[in-house]
């Protein structure tokens, strides 16, 4: 038997239970303003809706503060919702004691917590924090507790939130499994193509074949005809290109047609034009900040791209083969990712192999071959994980909402 609905008078939810009420956040939330403790650790509300110490997932890659101003205290039990990332997702109950930055909102509620809480994300997924924000910095949003005490909660009685609650901390935990799993599997496939690179690029296709001492210890043996040779004596190698200033333009004309991007390398970011192009037909491009070795080669001109190294090759090479090596082991043998860049002295002083150029396309060609064949493994898998998540979100949001009843 269907259930009889009313409208909500919310505009992301629509019709919900007629027996539901609905309330603003200020008549079901409380503002926590804790005090901090000596031996208080550092909280952090993390995207995927933990709400944890920091020491209980990662300490590297946050922003630290050098004075703790405006800390307040966060018990076990708190409900807390990012006053930045709320709009993705930071929202949950915190499973520790500890601290953190006023930017996180602490409450407390008569009403089911949990519930509340799969409420707020639900709101997130659908864009109710970024309607209500006024805009500070991409990817971000202002959700502070002036807003949030704004914000309508349709409810229903605290028992049927326990019955939503339990069922769906079982569900969740069921597709969470799978998202691990499917997780895993990407890594292992990425795991598959590195080692089917490194192999190749290490030590040929060719099998049965007489070998000898690198003198590499990571690389180990090498076919007998190859050689190892600094990098620098293959390639001409400069920083591509942080582009001279007067070559900026804000606006792309027929004087300043290539595009300077930021090192996502993403054509939505793009905020300068450059008057010449930095990479020529045939070089091997490599990442020197960020995702430092990440290489591509391409048989066309570059747009300038503003943090990155341009090999020119000085012999006749594939470049397809380098860009391989590079990207594949330059992580064996530089510990340029501690300090965040890659610098072109730098590059030309490593060690890569030399052997005939047509065996450099022969290894490439097979490795283009094999490495396409693992990438559309990691498509599917890739479509798969975001289907999945989806499901998720799409069932969290049918049952905070009162649009399907839990089984009994």
């Amino acid at each position: 038997m269907a259930r009889e609905m009313k409208d909500s008078g919310i505009e992301w939810i629509g019709d919900i239970p007629v027996s539901w009420a609905v309330l603003r956040g200020k008549n079901i939330l409380t503002l926590l303003e804790r005090p901090v403790l000596e031996a208080d650790g550092v909280i952090t509300c993390f995207r995927d809706g933990m709400v944890t110490l920091r020491s209980n997932r990662r300490e590297d890659g946050f922003t630290m503060s050098d004075k703790e101003i405006g800390y307040q205290g966060i018990d076990v039990g708190d409900l807390v919702v990012h006053g930045m990332d709320g709009f993705a997702g930071a929202i949950g109950i915190s499973d520790s004691r500890g601290k953190a930055t006023p930017v996180l909102n602490v409450m407390d509620s008569s009403q089911n917590k949990r519930f509340l809480m799969y409420y707020l994300r639900s709101a997130a997924h659908c864009g109710l924090f970024l309607s209500l924000s006024t805009g500070i910095r991409v990817r971000s949003c202002d959700t502070n507790w002036n807003k949030i005490k704004n914000v309508l909660f349709a409810l229903p009685t605290t028992f049927e939130q326990q019955r939503i609650v339990s069922f769906l901390d079982t569900e969740c935990a069921r597709i969470d499994a799978v998202i691990e799993q499917t997780r895993a599997s990407i890594e292992e496939y990425k795991k598959l193509k590195q080692a089917v690179i490194t192999q190749a690029v290490t030590k040929g296709i060719r099998p049965n074949r007489p070998m000898k001492d690198s003198g590499i210890e990571w690389i180990g043996e090498i076919p007998f005809e190859w050689n190892t040779i600094s990098i620098g004596r293959l390639f001409s190698i400069s920083a591509g290109g942080d582009a001279k200033p007067e070559f900026y333009s804000d606006v792309q004309d027929e004087e300043h047609p290539y595009p300077v991007y930021t090192n996502s390398m993403s054509k939505n970011q793009v905020y300068a034009y450059t008057s010449k192009p930095i990479f020529e037909k045939g070089t091997v491009t490599v990442t020197g900040r960020g995702a430092i070795g990440t290489a591509f080669y391409r048989e066309t001109p570059y747009d300038a791209i503003i943090r990155l190294l341009s090999l020119r090759p000085k012999l006749d090479l594939d470049g397809r083969f380098y860009a391989y090596w590079i990207s594949n082991v330059i992580h064996f043998f530089t510990d340029s990712a501690a300090v965040g860049q890659l610098s072109a002295i730098q590059m030309a002083s490593y060690k890569t192999i030399y052997c005939q150029k047509e065996e450099q396309s022969v290894i490439a060609d097979y490795l283009d071959a094999e490495c396409s064949k693992i990438d559309i493994l990691i498509s599917k898998k890739g479509l798969l994980l975001s289907e999945i998540e989806l499901y998720k979100k799409s069932l969290i949001y049918e049952y905070v909402t009162g649009k399907k009843d839990v089984p009994a």
